[in-house]
């Protein structure tokens, strides 16, 4: 048994500010994909992944909703006859591995779903966010239920508030000299502590005033540019934006990078960002020439994701 592929996404725009009704940007990433297989015999990462499986069929046996209804006869049936998640999506990396996996078991077991081929309407979209809200709390504790969503439609979304998405038209890619990459921080990141240094940070009023009045205001602009294809005025807005992360998002950028970051502002060879919740995985980096920023970051393994 081998399940459809899953892929991998990037939330180019919009972390954090999501989860406080900013907006969002969120890309498939298919270069990391995974699959629901089965077998016989199951050792290492196979094993992991099939007792991982057993813990979320735990947990949705127990979950009190009437929004989604599993086959969880069948689901239990296949973990005890080996079903594992074959996924070369890094963990704690921000792509979105458990979101892949999320997506493949409401694909396989949800008795009603919602399929990718119906017309989706926002009410559909928001009904499957929700559903994956709830099935990727097991994981991370607190879930917008984005990652399992861009995972199971494989379309770039956009997220204009948490009652407004849609999917997105983004510029096909060209062959210029601009970049978005990502950078491997080689530590792995933890989303629930993230997330929690962010609520705690929120209580505070000065804190709230900056997401309202910069954070919010540049990643807005900045999906914007993004999305007409401004190449200029976006590089200056993720400047912007990349300076406002550095300045009050310090605890999610891991230490050894704060000056890699700082770097990039003064040089403008690259501007960073968080992929994710940070703390760890990669970091988002956007330039204006790619062959500059390889040069500047020459010690670092990039991954190229889209080409402006």
């Amino acid at each position: 048994m081998k399940g459809p592929l899953f892929y991998a996404k990037i939330l180019l725009f919009g972390e954090y500010g999501i989860i406080k009704d900013s907006k969002g940007l969120a890309i498939p990433y298919n270069t990391y994909r995974g699959a629901l297989k089965t077998a016989k015999k199951l050792t290492g990462e196979a094993k992991k992944s099939n007792e991982n499986l057993e813990r979320l069929y735990q947990y949705l046996s127990q979950l009190e909703t009437s929004i989604v209804v599993f086959n969880l006869t069948q689901f239990k049936t296949d973990i005890h006859n080996g079903m594992y998640f074959d996924s070369s999506i890094p963990q704690g990396y921000g792509v979105g591995s458990s979101g892949a996996l999320v997506a493949s078991i409401y694909d396989k077991y949800a008795t009603d779903k919602i399929t990718v081929l119906e017309n989706l309407t926002r009410e559909k979209l928001l009904k499957l966010k929700e559903i994956f809200s709830l099935m990727e709390s097991f994981f991370h504790g607190k879930s917008s239920g984005l990652d399992p969503l861009n995972s199971y439609l494989s379309l770039p979304i956009l997220i204009n508030s948490k009652t407004n998405i849609e999917p997105a038209g983004i510029p096909s890619q060209k062959q210029g000299k601009g970049a978005v990459f990502l950078l491997d921080s080689e530590q792995i990141g933890e989303t629930e502590p993230m997330v929690n240094i962010f609520m705690n940070k929120m209580k505070n009023d000065g804190f709230r005033k900056m997401i309202s009045e910069e954070f919010a205001i540049h990643t807005d602009a900045c999906i914007d540019d993004f999305l007409q294809g401004n190449v200029k005025s976006l590089f200056g807005n993720v400047k912007s934006l990349s300076k406002v992360v550095l300045k009050n998002f310090k605890p999610m950028i891991p230490i050894a990078f704060h000056k890699v970051w700082e770097k990039g502002i003064k040089t403008n060879d690259y501007y960073l960002k968080l992929c994710g919740s940070g703390g760890g995985g990669y970091i988002l980096g956007f330039t204006e020439d790619y062959q500059k920023a390889q040069l500047s970051l020459k010690d670092y393994k990039l991954e190229l994701v889209y080409r402006f």
